[in-house]
């Protein structure tokens, strides 16, 4: 501002309106701070974009998935429907099997109860005709024998005694109903059916002796065979009904039982043959293995079998038993069979072998480090060291000294042990 700018008011000089001036450092910013605003702007669009891109393609796999997940759900739904249906379907088919197999069944049993029922009604009318034909056959017999008989006691002083053909067939007749109602009460009949068939024949004799002398021998011989005959079919009737009512068996039946009661007692008679066999084979196979094991014992172990002889004999045993031997195995071994002063001992040295072996150490390792852990002052033993040359040994004054009993001591356990060694070694 110059000063013939300068207005004056009363006098009082007023200052000049602004005036803006170019400025390349303020131009600049202004530009690099609309350069970033811009370019922030573009970057959250880009990232808005990319963050929708990203949310639309989360959202398209979220339905690619959620699809197949329902394609899934409604296939296995299908397969559970069918399997559901194929379930209910052999169900049914199993339902109706069974019903279908029942009522087959029911018609059988209804078809085989109306057979039984037939058979049955078919038999009882057979029974019943043949009854009916058995009364009707007495009564024809009766007819025919009575009148020889009436007139064998016909006597015009004694008429009463045309009554005794009466008596000897009506007596036959009932007597044989006497049978037939002990029969049915399940009690003794035969002196009933002796009876009817003593009178029947003595009405046949009547028949016989009337018919020789005041008749032909045909009339004779048809009256007494009809005398018989009436009685007699009667009772073969009844006793065809007692035999059916006391399950007898008919002669082809009892035939055919015999015949199975004779295979059934060969047949057990054979088992038993076979049997008796195998128990001569086992006994005899016994036998033989208890003679070879007395031998085996007798080579293995002689002391033991001398002595278990000589205990046989003294306890009484013809034999050496188990119990026995057992005994003179413990007399003379001082163990039980199967065990050995020599078995025992390998044993020890083998399941110390395998406790060493799981240890991870070694037998001669051992020995060789409590030999070398054996302070010099101590007295060793008389035998010179194996070692060649001779290991170097620790010299007076590195340790303080040990007691001379405790040494002495020391030395004779060390010589006693090695003792038992040398006497163990020779042994074996």
């Amino acid at each position: 501002m110059t000063a013939a700018s300068v207005e004056r008011v009363n006098g009082t000089p007023l200052p000049a309106e602004p005036r803006f001036e170019y400025d390349p450092v303020a131009h600049a910013e202004a530009e690099a701070i609309r350069t970033r605003a811009e370019a922030e702007a573009e970057a959250a669009r880009i990232k808005a974009e990319a963050e929708a891109e990203a949310e639309r393609i989360r959202a398209a796999e979220e339905a690619r998935k959620q699809k197949i997940a329902n394609d899934k759900a409604e296939a296995r739904a299908r397969e559970e429907q069918a399997a559901r249906e194929a379930r209910i379907a052999k169900l049914n088919r199993e339902r109706e099997e069974q019903e279908r197999a029942a009522r087959d069944v029911e018609e059988k049993a209804a078809a085989q109860e109306q057979a039984e029922a037939a058979k049955a009604a078919e038999i009882a009318a057979a029974e019943e005709q043949w009854r009916q034909y058995a009364l009707r056959f007495y009564a024809v017999c009766a007819i025919v024998a009575m009148p020889v008989q009436i007139a064998a006691f016909y006597n015009p002083n004694a008429l009463w005694l045309m009554a005794a053909p009466l008596m000897l067939e009506g007596g036959a007749w009932v007597v044989l109903k006497g049978a037939r109602a002990a029969a049915a009460g399940h009690r003794p009949h035969w002196h009933y059916r002796l009876i009817a068939w003593m009178l029947a024949f003595i009405a046949a004799a009547i028949n016989l002796w009337h018919g020789l002398h005041a008749f032909d021998p045909a009339t004779a011989v048809g009256t007494a065979f009809a005398s018989i005959a009436g009685p007699g079919v009667y009772d073969l009737h009844e006793h065809g009904q007692i035999r059916k009512r006391d399950g007898k068996l008919t002669w082809r039946q009892r035939r055919a039982q015999r015949k199975t009661e004779r295979a059934e007692a060969a047949r057990k008679a054979a088992e038993e043959a076979q049997r008796a066999a195998e128990r001569e084979a086992a006994k005899q196979a016994e036998e033989e293995r208890l003679k070879q094991l007395a031998e085996n014992r007798a080579n293995d172990f002689p002391k033991v079998w001398a002595h278990a002889l000589k205990l046989a004999a003294a306890l009484g045993e013809t034999t050496v038993t188990e119990p026995i031997w057992i005994r003179a195995h413990v007399d003379i071994e001082g163990c039980e069979p199967g065990d050995s002063v020599d078995i025992i001992r390998t044993r020890n040295m083998n399941a110390k072998r395998v406790e060493l072996a799981r240890e991870s150490r070694s037998v001669n390792t051992v020995s060789k480090t409590a030999n070398a852990q054996r302070a010099i002052q101590i007295n060793g033993s008389p035998r010179r060291s194996s070692y060649k040359p001779v290991p170097p040994r620790r010299t007076p004054g590195d340790t303080a000294p040990y007691h001379p009993l405790a040494r002495r001591a020391h030395g004779e356990t060390k010589r006693r042990l090695n003792a038992t060694k040398k006497a163990s070694e020779k042994k074996d």
